[in-house]
């Protein structure tokens, strides 16, 4: 298949299910197994094209870094501040950091994807049943607190296929947010957490990269940023009317199709 072609499959999958609760990284090894598109060059790729989804939440949530980002706030905790951001990032930075070796080398293939899948869509389900009155309806309201107790369920996403924004979510809500909310939150602490991610594994991986990948790269990078913001908009409409079931079923269909495809068939 031509790599131009790939490219903006990639980058469509990227765009679509960085912020979905339904796991990029799975969907990324899964789709990637089947296209072929696999190895250094892959990876180099699916870094490049992270930052596209993370600019797409920075353009929309502009308003809201650049205010967290001012240096006359910086020690004020009143609405969403730098210091929430971090609370929430800490856990899983840190536990990402040591054990970023052991995951890239066992966790990255369609058989833990599929476990992955699984466990996700059984706690977001359980996060929706045991949720209560939700008293924090605006991201702007949630405290310190809830921001870190939400970031320790992202260490769960570290695991491919238990989807960050899944998990997260799903913390949200059984701390004490609506759906929105903790989307929201979700979105906002991922870019810092996503960009320091990929420049780790730009760092480790950049002799990889060669000039005639530009043009695959900004492809993908341009559709990425494009699907992501579009779909981060309409995820948000989405959670106004409706809960987490739909993404927990599809996961499950997800997991059978694929454990039929790689195992099975």
């Amino acid at each position: 298949m031509n790599e131009y072609v790939i490219a903006v499959i990639i980058g469509i999958v990227e765009g679509l299910t960085e912020f979905l609760p339904i796991s990029s990284t799975g969907h990324m090894i899964l789709v990637g197994s089947l296209l072929g598109f696999e190895g250094e060059k892959a990876s180099v790729f699916e870094v490049f094209i992270q930052l596209g989804a993370i600019l797409s939440v920075f353009i929309l949530y502009r308003d809201k870094f650049y205010r967290m980002m001012d240096v006359r706030r910086i020690t004020s905790t009143a609405g969403l501040s730098a210091w929430h951001v971090a609370a929430g990032i800490v856990p899983v930075a840190g536990v990402g950091f040591l054990l970023h070796g052991p995951i890239k080398a066992y966790l990255f293939s369609p058989f833990t994807v599929i476990i992955g899948l699984v466990a996700g869509a059984v706690l977001m389900l359980a996060a929706e049943w045991a949720a209560k009155r939700p008293v924090t309806r605006e991201v702007e309201d949630m405290t310190i607190a809830q921001a870190f107790f939400v970031g320790l369920f992202q260490i769960l996403a570290l695991w491919p296929g238990f989807s960050r924004s899944g998990s997260t979510i799903a913390g949200g809500l059984l701390f004490g947010m609506n759906r929105t909310a903790a989307a929201e939150f979700s979105f906002i602490v991922a870019v810092p957490l996503m960009f320091m991610a990929c420049l780790y594994d730009l760092l480790k991986a950049l002799s990889k990269f060669s000039r005639d990948d530009l043009v695959m790269i900004a492809i993908g990078f341009a559709v990425s940023f494009v699907v992501a913001y579009l779909s981060i908009v309409w995820f948000l409409r989405f959670l106004n009317r409706s809960t987490l079931a739909s993404f927990a079923y599809y996961r499950f269909v997800l997991a059978a199709v694929s454990y039929w495809y790689f195992f099975m068939r």
